[in-house]
């Protein structure tokens, strides 16, 4: 249903973003519904640092698993077997961060805030998927990871690094 002054944000969302996107092209800025054309913007600009955030938490977690099963669940061989989908999991959540960035430039100045939050998740995934893996009495804690993250953004960044 469309209320009185005709606008469909509640009742048809893509019809309200073609109706906008009309009148912003016929230069109506009088016609337009800017209540919800500023909480629309507000949301649009939210939505890049959780996309960040979101594949760093991906690479993060990924990392201290290889990490984990690499250096103490096999520390012989001479690389990790059972979990090589972790490298394409690896090369694919930093190529998708980097391209965040690379549109998103201005997220650099975030880069602290989001890294620290990203690592706390990725370790709290890492642990449990880990988990789902290793026999009850070997189960990881919180503090089986570092408390923050051993390696920089910088490093996690780089084309094939891994620890």
């Amino acid at each position: 249903m469309v209320n009185a002054s005709g606008n469909q944000y509640d009742t048809d969302y893509f019809g309200w973003v073609q109706q906008q996107k009309k009148l912003l092209e016929n230069r109506q800025f009088d016609e337009l519904d800017l209540d919800n054309l500023i909480e629309e913007v507000e949301g649009m600009g939210k939505s890049e640092p959780r996309s960040l955030e979101s594949h760093l938490v991906v690479l993060l977690q990924h990392l201290l698993k290889y990490q984990y099963q690499t250096y103490i669940l096999n520390p012989h061989m001479p690389e990790p077997k059972v979990f090589r989908s972790w490298f394409g999991r690896i090369r694919n959540a930093r190529d998708d961060a980097g391209k965040v960035l690379l549109a998103n430039p201005s997220l650099k100045s975030r880069l602290d805030e989001l890294y620290v939050s990203a690592y706390r998740e990725g370790k709290k995934r890492a642990i449990r998927e880990m988990n789902d893996y290793l026999p009850k009495q070997n189960w990881l804690t919180d503090d089986s990871y570092p408390e923050s993250c051993p390696w920089s953004f910088e490093e996690i960044m780089t084309e094939k690094w891994l620890p």
